[in-house]
């Protein structure tokens, strides 16, 4: 009965410090002016818009998967 105990107290500090850390992230993300705000998306549109475009799939890469892997070991045959 002790270790249940200790596994919801360890359950409730662990939602009150995901809680602490959600509101302190909140009150720092609402710590931005609308300028703030669009200067950092036009710095990040700015590097997208530099990076080279992702190379497509090949067959290999997307029948790799693990989903494949399974159809695989359960065809039958």
């Amino acid at each position: 009965m002790r270790l249940w105990k200790l596994l919801g107290l360890a359950g409730l500090a662990g939602v009150a410090a995901t809680g602490a850390v959600l509101a302190r992230n909140e009150r720092q993300r609402r710590a931005y002016t609308p300028d703030d705000v669009r200067a950092r998306l036009h710095e990040r549109a700015a590097g997208l818009a530099d990076a080279p475009e992702p190379a497509p799939a090949t067959p290999q890469q997307l029948t790799a998967g693990r989903m494949h892997l399974l159809a695989r070991r359960f065809r039958r045959g």
